[in-house]
């Protein structure tokens, strides 16, 4: 399995802005990706879709999709080519998360009751979630980082976009592509990593849409933490 770190670290890069009604081909490349990041950080929702793949490709693919409000409330979902699937919805202070059994077997030292496979969802305080534990803290990193310079238009699911190439000495040998929409507001559209190790494509959609995260309902909880409600 990709761990979940190494894939932090490749879609740990992202942005947010808003043009200020420059034309594209006036501003630098650091202005555009500015732009960005301050439209992104904006944002009071947005799905975010991950594609990991190891190099060579012969290594087990994975998929998530994070719909968030960048704070405190979310739903997650990360699938591998194994079977193995983790859910994740956290409201606030609480988390509501589900393995199936392929995740169970394949991640040791889950202290995880057998009885929460598939149907039942596991309920205890989002306190309790640690680093590396594979679960989404519902916020997203749009921090600027490395070297950045402009490259090709291009569209992203039809929409006009400018690319921008961003390079960093801390990550020897990767290469990561930003998408930018040139149309309407700045938004990230999608950013792409290629390195020696694994590649990453990450998509930004549903920007400002209203967010649907409701608990399960309870007859399909198991409740580890002694949380009400």
């Amino acid at each position: 399995m990709v761990t979940a770190a190494a894939v932090c670290v490749a879609l740990g890069a992202t942005a947010t802005g808003s043009s200020g009604g420059a034309a594209t081909g006036e501003r630098s490349a650091e202005q555009l990706l500015d732009d960005a990041y301050r439209t992104m950080r904006s944002l009071t929702s947005v799905t975010i879709d991950g594609d990991t793949d190891t190099v060579p490709t012969d290594g087990e693919r994975m998929t998530s999709r994070l719909t968030t409000d960048l704070k405190s409330t979310c739903r997650y979902k990360s699938s591998w080519e194994s079977g193995a699937v983790l859910e994740q919805i956290r409201i606030e202070e609480t988390d509501y998360v589900r393995l199936n059994r392929a995740y169970l077997d394949e991640w040791s030292g889950q202290d995880t009751p057998s009885a929460a496979e598939q149907k039942l969802w596991i309920k205890k305080p989002s306190s309790e979630s640690v680093r590396g534990d594979g679960l989404s803290d519902c916020t997203w990193s749009f921090t600027a980082f490395g070297k950045v310079k402009k490259s090709d238009p291009t569209t992203v699911d039809g929409r006009r976009a400018i690319a921008l190439v961003v390079t960093d000495a801390k990550v020897e040998g990767g290469t990561y592509t930003f998408h930018i929409a040139t149309e309407g507001e700045p938004y990230l559209l999608k950013v792409t990593y290629r390195g020696p190790d694994f590649r990453t494509t990450t998509t930004f959609s549903g920007f400002d849409k209203p967010l649907d995260v409701d608990p399960p309902a309870k007859d399909r909880l198991l409740d580890l933490g002694g949380i009400d409600g």
